[in-house]
């Protein structure tokens, strides 16, 4: 049967225990002895003498004035001597010494008696000193003999003591460290390692049980590798099979992974990007070192294959459990945007060249008509005149707009900056758009601050914006519900705010909405080229002030601008 650990160190102590008290039991017995040996000498031979020189003071005093008294002590000291009898010969000695004094009592004052009587307590005194040496002699005797035999049993414990206390460590300690260096070697991810001890108690079994875990260990490690070489080719597959090139760093500066689109574009191999430090690279491409540096995500161009190719950066932070641990570069290729953003403005900018002559030629003609000189008209004739005047200011109008737009695109805004109050430019904005919304059954509300002062600004411009803000409110609302066009002074600043309760925009997505071409990812309702907000995001900077938007997924959003007091 198997002892445990537990109670091979219990053992352990008891052995300890019993050696302790096997030398404190041997040391008590002969100290023990010896001290009755001692009290022996004093109760049998010391006290003996006592009465002998007591008596022997008191014969001395019989030839004194006080017989009587000496008489009486001297028979107190014999009789105390009589029950001290402990020496061979003493009670002999001891029975003659009581009749010579007998004799003495009766004849008083005989010489020979007395000699008699000095030469027994002499006697007796001389046994007991002799009893005395010899005693001391066998105490001595024994006292070395305690002396060796406890000195032999004192040194036999102390090497088993020793003897136990180096080894019965090593019981613990060196599995524990056959332990430890397992165990670093399994940190080490050296799963064949296994420890050997032949030992039946808990520490044979925790070696069982490690030798368990490294073989499992081992045959995880083995069979999950070809799974993570199939998921790291699946990977790879994933990003070169993506349509914008992708260029992945981690938080150290290494370069991860660039895909086919990506290697094309910066012009060099995969061996040349994947795996080194994305400082080395910048050193021998500049193209890369523009796409690490640069922190807006203003469109850039790109010749490839001779052929102009214009692109958009994102930069997207890779997190792991929160932290972050990388970032990827994704380059979108919006040359079919671009080209089509050219092409847009090119004929909004003809067409309304084109549309402006006749429709001012026929305004000039309309004014023409309500000449009385050229004839007079009718009051029919005269309301249908000036509903056409109406309708032609209208157009005139809407080309003025479109032209404004194509001025924004190349880059070219003109400004009338006039005093405008915000009433007027609110309500323009939304009759304009009261039809679309009245097809969705959305209601318009207007929260307005009283006493709104005027600013000094381009009405058409704020009134084209808010127009923006109003179609993209009742484009992503849901039917029947409620648009809110509110107007605020804060400070020295007007804002005007579109709020809508559609299905609003994700967080990381808000920074980027203002760009040119930039579509919220995942929409399946995209109607536009995504221009339409950087243009009025452009107008709002031109006329000194700030556009923003704030919403939260699934709660709607709230666009707004502000602008200077006039």
């Amino acid at each position: 049967m198997a002892i445990k650990l537990k109670t091979k160190v219990a053992l352990g102590g008891i052995f300890l225990f019993a050696l302790l008290v096997l030398v404190g039991a041997v040391s008590f017995f002969y100290f023990n002895r010896i001290t009755e040996e001692a009290k022996d000498i004093v109760k049998n031979n010391y006290e003996t003498l006592n009465y002998s020189r007591d008596m022997l003071k008191e014969l001395d005093e019989l030839n004194g004035g006080d017989s009587m008294n000496a008489y009486n002590n001297f028979e107190e000291s014999l009789q105390q001597q009589e029950k001290n009898i402990t020496e061979p010969s003493e009670k002999e000695m001891t029975v003659s010494l009581r009749k010579n004094f007998n004799e003495l009592k009766k004849k008083k004052s005989v010489d020979s008696l007395r000699s008699l009587i000095r030469k027994n307590i002499s006697g007796i005194m001389q046994l007991n000193l002799q009893a005395i040496n010899n005693k001391n002699l066998a105490a001595k005797a024994s006292a070395e003999n305690a002396k060796t035999i406890i000195t032999f049993i004192l040194t036999i414990c102390t090497l088993l003591g020793l003897t136990f206390v180096f080894n019965f460590p090593s019981l613990v300690a060196s599995p524990i460290a056959k332990l430890t260096e397992g165990i670093k070697a399994i940190a080490g991810k050296n799963y064949s390692e296994r420890i050997h001890l032949n030992r039946k108690d808990e520490f044979g079994q925790m070696a069982d049980a490690f030798n368990s875990m490294a073989e499992k260990l081992d045959e995880y490690e083995h069979s999950n590798l070809s799974k993570i070489l199939f998921e790291k080719q699946r990977a790879e597959t994933v990003i070169n099979s993506l349509k914008d090139a992708s260029i992945g760093i981690d938080n150290k500066g290494l370069i991860l992974f660039a895909n086919q689109q990506a290697l094309q574009l910066i012009n060099l191999q995969e061996l040349e990007i994947v795996g080194q430090p994305q400082e080395a690279v910048q050193k021998k491409n500049d193209l890369f070192r523009f796409l690490v540096k640069e922190e807006n995500n203003i469109p850039f161009k790109i010749v490839v294959d001779s052929k102009e190719n214009y692109f958009t950066k994102e930069m997207v932070d890779i997190t792991q459990r929160g932290e972050k641990i990388g970032n990827v570069i994704v380059l979108k290729n919006i040359t079919s945007f671009k080209e089509l953003d050219v092409a847009k403005t090119n004929f909004i900018a003809t067409v309304s060249h084109e549309l402006k002559t006749p429709l001012a030629s026929s305004d000039f003609s309309l004014k023409l008509l309500e000449d009385s000189r050229i004839g007079e008209l009718s009051s029919e004739q005269k309301e249908l005149v000036q509903q056409l005047k109406n309708d032609n200011q209208r157009m005139l109008k809407i080309l003025s707009e479109l032209l404004n737009m194509s001025q924004v695109e190349a880059g070219k805004i003109q400004l009338n900056m006039q005093y405008v109050s915000p009433y007027p430019v609110v309500e323009t904005s939304i009759e304009a758009i009261s039809n679309t919304a009245r097809e969705k059954n959305i209601t318009i509300e207007k929260k307005l601050e009283d006493d709104l002062p005027g600013i000094h600004t381009d009405a058409d411009k704020i009134s084209w914006v808010l127009n923006n803000f109003l179609t993209n409110a009742i484009r992503y609302s849901p039917p029947g519900s409620a648009i809110i066009v509110s107007v605020e002074k804060t400070g020295k600043q007007i804002i005007f705010s579109v709020t809508d309760r559609g299905s609003g925009i994700d967080q990381s997505y808000l920074s980027r909405i203002f760009e040119r071409y930039f579509q919220i990812p995942g929409r399946s309702d995209k109607k536009g080229s995504g221009i339409g907000l950087a243009i009025c995001k452009e107008f709002i900077e031109a006329m000194g002030g700030k556009a923003w938007a704030e919403s939260n997924y699934g709660e709607g959003s709230k666009f707004s601008f502000q602008l200077p007091l006039a």
